[in-house]
């Protein structure tokens, strides 16, 4: 595998390259043109841009997150056609610069959803942090709102102002479909993009639903075993594959994390792994990576991605906000640094291991 770590760019991140670099064990980033709009063609020009500036600093690109899918696609419009030939020119230029893995989630309105950003811990660190009933109670138009004054000034990814001002209309566009109509949507788009994803060795690795239930009655397709087996299965090619969040698939506590890494050996292209601690089975919130600090085993997950012999990239998914640091909730620079460490630790462990 290759510890990588998720950048934003230098206009919009508050964790520099520089300090990327000196993080131990961590050799590549995971970008975007975050300036970007969904069904945008994303230029050569611009792909070139970003990778020099990486490797200018000693890394390199390990992969996109995100290309993002304009929402036409998804409720199977038929606009969809442009927005899909756009997004093949997309990848046909991420190829041939080089770049080979694309993350990329089919999620309908929201991209991900929390209750609170910064909720604190006993330790005084903040957190992103799920609550049902708080979502139960609040108008979704009202969402964005509720959690806004947390950002720290940082434009949330899926939590842009100019997408959460047209809510009401992306609901209304949603009302006919439901998770069959989603699926439906999602094999067309696959199988308009494969073709290009062949010629130029580009593996698609869909980010699964977070949480991983229906919130605010929205379809909700990649959020356990069958359902992502479904979908290897309904467009069976091997760059048709999945980023596996722990954070994401495991906010169901139904989901064996472990037995799903190991049934789906060869389809993983890119790995989240993150920790959660549950105060209910619908109340979460984000911890530190070590295993003590939240409810998962993370020996175990990172036991089964090397069993099954994962060489992608993994990157250490949201972090705690630690030592006074103001940045984009979930994505500073200290807690996110630790946990690569030691995610790289247990993998040297565990490689140190087998060979006994």
């Amino acid at each position: 595998m290759e510890m990588t770590f998720r950048w934003y760019g230098s206009k919009f991140d508050t964790v520099t390259l520089k300090q990327i670099r000196q993080i131990p064990g961590v050799t590549g980033v995971i970008t975007t043109l975050y300036d970007s709009k969904p069904g945008e063609v994303w230029t050569r020009e611009a792909i070139r841009s970003m990778k020099e500036e990486v490797e200018a600093a000693g890394l390199h690109i390990s992969g996109i997150e995100s290309v993002n899918i304009h929402d036409d696609i998804k409720i199977g419009l038929p606009s969809r056609e442009e927005y899909i030939e756009n997004y093949i020119t997309t990848l046909e230029n991420l190829g041939l610069e080089g770049i080979h893995m694309v993350c990329y989630n089919f999620m309908p309105v929201f991209d991900w959803t929390r209750t609170e950003l910064a909720r604190k811990r006993p330790d005084g660190s903040t957190v992103l942090a799920y609550n049902q009933a708080a979502v139960d109670s609040i108008n979704p138009e009202k969402m964005f709102e509720s959690i806004a004054g947390d950002t720290n000034g940082t434009v949330m990814p899926g939590w842009e102002p100019e997408r959460m001002a047209t809510v009401k209309e992306l609901f209304e566009k949603y009302s006919g479909v439901d998770d069959e109509k989603l699926f439906e949507n999602l094999k067309y788009f696959l199988e308009r993009i494969m073709p290009v994803c062949n010629k130029y060795d580009i593996n698609m690795a869909i980010h699964p639903d977070d949480p991983a239930w229906s919130v605010f009655g929205l379809p909700r397709i990649i959020i356990n075993k069958e359902n992502i087996l479904r979908m290897m299965k309904m467009v069976d090619d091997p760059h048709n594959g999945v980023t596996f969040c722990t954070g994401s698939y495991g906010t169901n506590r139904n989901n064996d994390l472990p037995d799903m890494i190991r049934c789906l050996k060869g389809r993983i292209h890119f790995a989240h792994v993150r920790n959660l601690k549950f105060n209910s089975d619908t109340d979460f919130e984000e911890a530190a990576h070590l295993s003590s600090d939240g409810s998962f085993d993370m020996y175990e997950i990172m036991k089964a991605l090397y069993d099954i012999g994962f060489d992608g990239p993994i990157r250490p998914d949201h972090g705690r906000m630690i030592w006074d640091e103001v940045a984009m909730p979930g994505y500073g620079l200290y807690d996110r640094a630790l946990g690569a460490a030691y995610l790289n630790g247990l993998w040297e462990a565990i490689e140190k291991g087998s060979r006994k």
